[in-house]
Formats: C-alpha cells, sequence, structure tokens
C-alpha cells in the first residue's frame, strides 16, 4: 500500500505540470492587454511596458512559463491578481472556506436522497416508483445547471420568498466566529443560532442547485449497482433463511453495492469545481468559483493559473484516497 501511495503522487507532478502548461498557454493566446486593461484607458504606452517590465511580462512566454513555475514550487508564491493587488494564494485561502462548504453541504444532499432514491428504484423495478426516479434522473443529468439555478431562484426566492437568493449570511447578523471557516460548524461551535439559521438559509438554494445533477447520478450509479448485487446468490441464500428484508438489504446487499457509489461519489466531489464556478455566479456566493469569474473578466490570469493547479491537485488527492478506501471496504481489494 505505501509503494502504491508514493507512486500515485510522483504521477502527480507530471499532472499538474502538464494542467499547468495548458492553462498559460491558453490565457496568453487569448485576446486583450490585462495590464493595460487595470491601468485603465489613460494609460500611456510608456506606463504599460513600464509596469510589464516591473512584473516581468516583457519576457519570452517559455521564460515567464518557468519562472512561474520555480517560484511556486520553491516558494509557494502563485504571483499577485491584478484585480486586487493581493497574492494569489491569500486569495483563494480566503474564499476556500465558502466554496469548500457549499460543495460539502451539496455532496451530503446528493448523497443523502441519491442513495435512498437508488436504492428504493432497485427494490421496486419497474415499478411507477422506479419510472419516476429513472426519469428525475434523466431530467437531473440533462439540466443545464445555470439554467435549473435561475429557475430555482425565481420560484423559491422571488416568487414564494422562502429562502435568500445571495451572499452567505444576512447583512444584519454577523458571521459567526472564525473556527473552521464554515459558517455553518462554526455557528454551532459558538452557540450562534442565529448565525446559523442565516447561513443555513443562504446555502440552500445553492447547494441544492450544485447536488441537482449529482444526485441524479450517484442515484443511477446506486440502483445500477443494487440491482447486480440483488441477483447474487448469497443474497437468495440470505432470504432462504428467513432474513427479514431490511437485514438483506442493509446489511448484505448495500455493503457490497458500495464500491461503485464511492467511487463516482470521489470522483464527482472532485468535479464539483465545473458546476461551482456556474453556481456561485448565479447565487452569488463569494468563493473561489466567484473569484476566478471576476478574474477571467478582468484579463487577470495569475489567479485563474492557481485555481487551477490547486482544484487540480485536490482533485487527484480526492481520487487517491477514494482508492486507499477500496482496501478498507473491500478485503478482496489488494494494491501492489
Amino acid at each position: 500500500m505505501k509503494t502504491y501511495i508514493i507512486r500515485r503522487l510522483l504521477f502527480v507532478i507530471p499532472i499538474l505540470i502538464g494542467v499547468s502548461l495548458t492553462i498559460f498557454i491558453t490565457s496568453n493566446l487569448l485576446p486583450g492587454d490585462p495590464v493595460a486593461l487595470m491601468l485603465g484607458p489613460h494609460a500611456t504606452r510608456e506606463q504599460v511596458e513600464n509596469l510589464k517590465k516591473a512584473w516581468g511580462m516583457d519576457k519570452p512566454l517559455y521564460l515567464q512559463y518557468l519562472l512561474y513555475i520555480k517560484s511556486v514550487i520553491l516558494k509557494g508564491d502563485f504571483g499577485l491578481s491584478l484585480q486586487t493587488k493581493r497574492p494569489v494564494l491569500w486569495d483563494l485561502s480566503d474564499r476556500f472556506p465558502a466554496s469548500l462548504e457549499l460543495s460539502t453541504v451539496a455532496m451530503i444532499l446528493s448523497l443523502l436522497i441519491g442513495i435512498p432514491l437508488g436504492i428504493i428504484s432497485a427494490i421496486k423495478r419497474n415499478s411507477l416508483t422506479d419510472i419516476f426516479a429513472r426519469s428525475f434522473s434523466l431530467i437531473g443529468v440533462s439540466m443545464p445547471i445555470f439554467w435549473l439555478g435561475f429557475m430555482i431562484l425565481l420560484v423559491f426566492y422571488l416568487k414564494l420568498n422562502l429562502f435568500s437568493g445571495g451572499g452567505r449570511i444576512s447583512l444584519f447578523i454577523s458571521s459567526p466566529h472564525k473556527i473552521t471557516g464554515f459558517f455553518l460548524l462554526d455557528s454551532l461551535l459558538t452557540g450562534n443560532w442565529n448565525a446559523f439559521k442565516s447561513s443555513l438559509n443562504h446555502i440552500f438554494l445553492p447547494a441544492f442547485t450544485l447536488s441537482f445533477t449529482l444526485l441524479a447520478i450517484i442515484s443511477r450509479i446506486t440502483r445500477s449497482s443494487m440491482l447486480e448485487v440483488l441477483g447474487q446468490d448469497y443474497i437468495r441464500t440470505a432470504r432462504s433463511k428467513g432474513l427479514s428484508e431490511k437485514i438483506v438489504i442493509r446489511k448484505h446487499c448495500l455493503k457490497n453495492a458500495l464500491l461503485p457509489i464511492i467511487t463516482v461519489a470521489g470522483t464527482l466531489y472532485g468535479q464539483l469545481i465545473g458546476g461551482l464556478i456556474v453556481t456561485e455566479a448565479v447565487f452569488n456566493w463569494p468563493g473561489d468559483g466567484r473569484y476566478l469569474v471576476d478574474s477571467i473578466l478582468y484579463l487577470d490570469y495569475k489567479p485563474v493559473m492557481g485555481f487551477t493547479i490547486i482544484t487540480s491537485f485536490a482533485f487527484v488527492m480526492i481520487n487517491l484516497v477514494v482508492d486507499v478506501l477500496y482496501a478498507f471496504i473491500d478485503p478482496r481489494v489488494r494494491y501492489n
């Protein structure tokens, strides 16, 4: 297991180099001059060129990339943001708890709804319940997340006024004392119930929007995995022994159907970043996704580079954790 983990960690290096190189080339091929945009329309060409020289942006592209990677590896320095005039790592760190909280709540909702829906669909195969669950999954997979976000805002915020439409907490309620950076958890730990209610009210709509596609996929995978396990001989043996259907499903079927579900859940958790960018923009959520959108509009590519490298690393590590979990869930799994 140790050898396997070390080998997987070594593969991270070429992956991150490939990702960073792709984003760097793409960013520099796009039209527009971020320095000229930052200085404004009244800046002279001399001022633009002087600032580019001060920031090393006058050097050849290959040299700019090598200097950037050297700075990232040796110093952990992802450069300065043209938009905020702060180190990119500081900006990403400040906004990361909001994004992670939203992603985590969305993943929890996906599992809490998707797994039971898939189990019920498998148990009641070809029934009206199964048809409804499969139709729901098909709609969830096909639904554009930005359109779903706007529709949810229209119905639950503008029309029914049941939930808040943007931000992490009400303007009239102080943020909870920072312990983890998760408003829900910090408000619980400090006993700030007003902040907890407000945070829960604000996070529900974006989290549900982000989870809608995920729970549809998890439901489909759970159904397929459960149907495969339900057809095994040991399930028929357990039923023939007189065990109740609940025990058969919970102890014999679900446990053996978990591996595909964990695989998909881990992968989806790493892929949440795609939907996170859109969701944060729609709901004005102050996370890394919203910061990335603002940076792109400002032609500020250093945050894009830093964001991509960090999220790629996180995605690879999540997949590694999922693979390692296999060995603990299924003793038959061995890594060389």
